[in-house]
């Protein structure tokens, strides 16, 4: 496994798109979407991420980063 994990930060609850609002914690998952990039979250903003980020998959790719 690589160390772009281990710097990078999650950017919750759907992915970054809010801005200033990104979590922070470590990323721990990533989740495919359809048309974007996938989204890396923290187990906290997996949940929410899956039912409300725009672009997830069904049935959800989810990838354990670290």
């Amino acid at each position: 496994m690589t160390d772009r994990y281990s710097t990078a930060r999650c950017r919750g609850p759907y992915g970054g798109e809010n801005g200033p609002d990104d979590c922070g914690d470590p990323v721990r998952f990533e989740v495919a979407r359809h048309l974007r990039p996938p989204l890396r979250v923290c187990p906290v903003h997996l949940g929410p991420a899956l039912l409300l980020a725009a672009g997830v998959l069904w049935p959800p790719g989810i990838t354990l980063v670290s």
